[in-house]
C-alpha cells in the first residue's frame, strides 16, 4: 500500500510539472527580470545549419595533431553572431569567426585536436553560443587514437 502511496505522488507530481511547462502562454515574448524591455523571440533568427554534425578521423597515432573545419551556414533572415566556441578539453582548441555571418552565407568553425596523452575512443564535443534559434549548437570530432608499441 505504501509503494502505491509513492508511486501516486509521483505521478501527480510529474503532471503538475508537465502542464506548468505546457501552458498556453504567449511564447514570442519573455520579460527580462527587473527590466520593462521585452526580448522577442522571432521567426526569422538566425539558424545554424552545418554540412556535417560530426566529423570522424579515424585512426591516428598518439601524439599527431588533427585539423578539421566544420563548416555551417545561416539559413535564418538576420546576421548570426557566435559569441563562444568551447571544447570538452584543452587537446581542442576552436576557432570561430569574429564577424556576423549575414542570412544566406557560410562560416567555417577551425577545430584543432592535439592527441598528446590522449588513447583509444575519442569524442571531442565543440559547442558554439550564438544568437541563433536554439542558441546552443555543438559538433563532434571522433577517432581513435592509437598508442605505438
Amino acid at each position: 500500500m505504501k509503494k502505491v502511496f509513492i508511486l501516486a505522488i509521483a505521478v501527480l507530481s510529474f503532471t503538475a510539472c508537465r502542464n506548468a511547462n505546457n501552458s498556453t502562454t504567449d511564447n514570442s515574448t519573455t520579460e527580462v527580470a527587473g527590466s520593462d524591455n521585452k526580448t522577442v523571440v522571432s521567426a526569422d533568427a538566425p539558424v545554424i545549419v552545418f554540412e556535417r554534425e560530426i566529423f570522424d578521423f579515424g585512426k591516428i597515432a598518439q601524439g599527431e595533431k588533427v585539423n578539421h573545419e566544420f563548416k555551417f551556414k545561416n539559413k535564418g533572415k538576420t546576421p548570426l553572431i557566435i559569441s563562444n566556441a568551447t571544447a570538452t578539453c584543452g587537446c581542442t582548441v576552436p576557432e570561430f569567426p569574429k564577424e556576423p555571418i549575414l542570412p544566406g552565407k557560410e562560416g567555417v568553425i577551425k577545430v584543432t585536436f592535439n592527441s598528446q596523452g590522449k588513447e583509444g575512443m575519442q569524442d571531442k564535443v565543440i559547442t558554439l553560443n550564438s544568437n541563433a534559434n536554439p542558441a546552443t549548437t555543438s559538433v563532434h570530432l571522433v577517432g581513435d587514437v592509437r598508442v605505438a608499441n
